[in-house]
This record gives C-alpha cells, sequence and structure tokens, in this order.
C-alpha cells in the first residue's frame, strides 16, 4: 500500500542473476548455494551466450523492469557459490540487442575502478541499449578484492564511502558537465559533428581523483545510467539517501530492515530535498511455487539435498566478515564470546522462533535456500500473501526475485506468479514506456530519461543554449 496515497503500489520487479553458477554474480552459483548440482538446473551454462539471451526474451515478455547481474571477487571454489565469476558488463551487451525495454542494472564498485574508466563503459553500453542501464554503486567488502587489485588491504569503510562520494561527483561531472545538452549537429553540409565550445574539459582535481575530461562519449540517452545503492551502514544511508534511484536490501524478515527505510526517506526529503517516492526500495525474495502448497514444499524439500552448506557458510563469512569455522558443529552461537557473532545471530533468531538451537549447521540451513533474504514457499497466492506483508510492513517497493533452479524459478514466477500479482493490481501489463529508457519506465515517466528535477546529479546538467560561463560545474 502506498504511504501517500493509500492505494496498492504497483511493484517494481527485477530478476536477480549473477553471471557465475550460483549466487549474486555473473555466474554459476547464486543466493542458494549448490543447486547447481540439481539435475534441472542450468546454471552451468553460464559460458553461453543463449543462457543469457534467452533469460533476456524471457522476462521481457513477461514486463519485468530489469535483470540485475551482481558481481563479486571472492570464491568458495569446491562448492561453487559465486564462482567462478565472469565479468558482468560484457554480457549486458548481448541481452540488449534481442530486447526493447527490460533495463539491465550492473555492479560496479568505486573502490577498485577508474571512474573516467567507467564512465566511457557505462555511456557505450547506454547508446547501444538506448538507454537501458543501471548503475549498482558499491565500496567492496572483501580483502580478496582489495589484495587482487594490488592493495594490502580493502580501505576502511567509512573512507571507502569518502572515496565514493567523490567518485559520484567525478561522475556527475563527466555524464552531465562535459558536453552540453545540443553538442552535436551532425550537419553534413557544413561538415560540423561536434561543436567545440559545447564540449569541455571537467578539471576536477580531489582527494583521490584527479580527472581533466572531458568524457569521451557524447551523451547517451540517460546520461546517468539509474543509479542503485544497496548500503545500509550511517555512511550508507547518506549515500543513499543523497544519490540512489533504487535501493536493494536483504533481510530475512520485514520489520528487521524497516525502521533503515523509513531513515534514508526521511534522510532523503530533509537533508537532500528530495521526494522520498521517488526512491524505490526492492527487497531480495526467493519465490518457491506450486500449483498446491504441498507441491511447494516438497520443490523446498527436493532442494535441500542439494543445497551446500560449506557453499552457505562461504557466503554467511563474506556478508558478516564473521568466521564460524573455529566453532564446533553443535555450539550454540547466542553463547560465543564475539559480540558480532551474537548479535548477528540473534537477529536471525528473533524472526525464527521455531528454532530452538543456532549452531553452525542451523546459519547453514538458514542460508542456504534463498540466501540473506527468506524463502517463500506456497501456491501463487500464498507467495503474493507474503510479498504484500513486506509492502505494507517495510514500505518496499518491489522486490529482487533470486532463483533456486535457472531458468526454472524464473518460469515459475512468470507462469504463476504474475498472474496472481496482476489479479490484485500490483503489477503491470505493459511497459509504460514500450522501447523506453530504464528511468522511464522505472518512474512510469515519458521523457524522465535523466534524474529527477530535485536529484543531485540534475544540478550538473548542461543544458541546450547555455554558455560554458554560465553553466558552472558544481563544487559540492
Amino acid at each position: 500500500m502506498n504511504s501517500q496515497t493509500g492505494k496498492k503500489k504497483s511493484l517494481v520487479l527485477n530478476a536477480f542473476s549473477t553471471d557465475c553458477r550460483n549466487w549474486w554474480a555473473a555466474g554459476s552459483g547464486h543466493q542458494s548455494p549448490g543447486l547447481w548440482r540439481h539435475p534441472d538446473d542450468q546454471s552451468s551454462r553460464f559460458n553461453q551466450i543463449d543462457h543469457w539471451t534467452e533469460l533476456a526474451k524471457l522476462l521481457e515478455e513477461a514486463k519485468f523492469h530489469g535483470i540485475f547481474i551482481a558481481d563479486v571477487l571472492d570464491p568458495a571454489i569446491i562448492s561453487g557459490a559465486q564462482w567462478p565469476v565472469h565479468e558482468p558488463l560484457a554480457i549486458i551487451s548481448a541481452m540488449a540487442a534481442v530486447t526493447k525495454s527490460i533495463g539491465f542494472g550492473v555492479t560496479v564498485s568505486t573502490t577498485y575502478e577508474q571512474p573516467y574508466h567507467l564512465a566511457r563503459r557505462l555511456s557505450t553500453l547506454d547508446h547501444l541499449s538506448n538507454g537501458r542501464i543501471g548503475w549498482n554503486i558499491v565500496t567492496s567488502y572483501l580483502d580478496s578484492a582489495a589484495k587482487n587489485m594490488g592493495l594490502a588491504q580493502q580501505p576502511q569503510h567509512d573512507d571507502r564511502y569518502a572515496q565514493a562520494e567523490e567518485y559520484i561527483k567525478v561522475m556527475y561531472k563527466l555524464f552531465e558537465s562535459s558536453w552540453r545538452d545540443d553538442a552535436i549537429e551532425l550537419n553534413k553540409n557544413t561538415g560540423v559533428y561536434t561543436h567545440p565550445d559545447r564540449v569541455r574539459k571537467i578539471n576536477h582535481n580531489g582527494k583521490f581523483f584527479t580527472v581533466p575530461g572531458p568524457h569521451i562519449c557524447s551523451p547517451s540517452p540517460q546520461r546517468t545510467p539509474l543509479l542503485i545503492q544497496a548500503g545500509t551502514s550511517r555512511a550508507g544511508k547518506v549515500f543513499a539517501a543523497q544519490h540512489a534511484e533504487v535501493i536493494f536490501v536483504s533481510a530475512h524478515a520485514p520489520q528487521v530492515c524497516a525502521k533503515s527505510i523509513a531513515e534514508i526517506r526521511e534522510l532523503a526529503k530533509i537533508q537532500f530535498g528530495r521526494d522520498p517516492s521517488n526512491i524505490k526500495v526492492l527487497a531480495l525474495v526467493c519465490p518457491i511455487l506450486g500449483k498446491t502448497e504441498e507441491e511447494a514444499q516438497a520443490k523446498l524439500a527436493d532442494y535441500k539435498q542439494y543445497a551446500s552448506h560449506e557453499g552457505a557458510l562461504a557466503l554467511f563469512g563474506g556478508w558478516t566478515g564473521m568466521d564460524l569455522s573455529k566453532y564446533g558443529d553443535d555450539e550454540e552461537l547466542r553463547e560465543v564470546e564475539s559480540n558480532a557473532v551474537k548479535s548477528t545471530v540473534e537477529g536471525y533468531a528473533r524472526f525464527s522462533p521455531g528454532t530452538s538451537k543456532w549452531t553452525k549447521h542451523t546459519i547453514a540451513e538458514h542460508v542456504s535456500i534463498g540466501g540473506n533474504g527468506p524463502a517463500l514457499v506456497g501456491t501463487p497466492s500464498q507467495v503474493a500473501d507474503g510479498l504484500e506483508t513486506w509492502v505494507n510492513e517495510a514500505d518496499i517497493d518491489g522486490f529482487n526475485f533470486a532463483y533456486t533452479l535457472f531458468p526454472q524459478s524464473f518460469k515459475d514466477i512468470v507462469e504463476l506468479l504474475l498472474p496472481e500479482l496482476k489479479k490484485r493490481g500490483l503489477f503491470w501489463d505493459d511497459y509504460a514506456v514500450p522501447a523506453g529508457t530504464y528511468r522511464e519506465n522505472f518512474y512510469r515517466k515519458p521523457g524522465q530519461s535523466g534524474p529527477p528535477p530535485e536529484h543531485v546529479a540534475s544540478t550538473f546538467r548542461w543544458k541546450a543554449g547555455v554558455s560554458a560561463e554560465e553553466a558552472v560545474i558544481p563544487e559540492i
């Protein structure tokens, strides 16, 4: 329910995938580690281009808003949990070539990528997709990533966000301030392709980056990609409140994230003058659907036979930084010395009252199907009820649907769940702007290819007819 209008929300739905075999990246082992071993799973085909193009066509036909491809740099090699993993941007161009309306979100780190190079890559993809690119802005959290990028260890948390803050401003300058809206003339009679006085350097000199510019790409359909973010720390919330148009959250119950969502919306309104309704929050959910409840529960029991507890604990360690290998198999984790472990496990226990003892095995069971989000198991009606609970209790705007089996989980969503959501008025029948940009369809507003007027990125836009002297590049 929309808290402002009292009407039911039309949900934003994304498919959550990876370029690896099974979890959160471009690859083989997404949110349910080990399920690649299931005889009906085809995620091991992630090396083949039709694996991705077929998915894109399936989801566009179903009118999904987007496909989100996560990326990580930390493997759990034996179990295939987010490993092996490919570079996600390369896949998007292939999917964009066989679709017209669905958007593509991609994860790229501000800690290990140079802004000038990334701006070129994202603008190129935005051109080739006709404006259907979103950028999930992450600061990274794994020491393994830092070491493979030539650093002894990752920068401290707040330093990573300070770097991200400067990084995003550099990107705004390149995307929005370097070229005037009418810089391209393409006049064959005069031979003028681009007006030189409508392209300029950005001359950025900061603590972390020195980027003279200009942006090497002409303005793409969106200029700035749809901006996605997932941080829930204090620094992450402030960053999201100022910059994010989409926020990803993952929790096993809506009560866990409801307060953070409310805080971000309030920060966006009070501190940054943004319309809170223009920030869409998507929760991670893994639907397991059956035509009957018995069929759905049988699927869950079947999947558990293939789930990898080792992979689940590896993922848990990556998310939390906690190594559970030092604890005994039957040791009650709510009684260990580590406050971090105790508080994390208490968070799980609070919303799983039926579990009497929390051990490594319990954590692995909890995480192995659906990862860091809930597995909603049941009929289309039961799963839709669960989604509505999230919307009503946590002010969620939509969902990132993770899979257990690829591609069958997505086919089940399309064939079973979407008709139920449409019947309830919770999902659209067609794109708001067929063949439009990601942002137009995201906001359901024709012509809304750039960030909304109150968004900080809009202050960087060099508009048509405005001189370079008048269009001063902001230093904020």
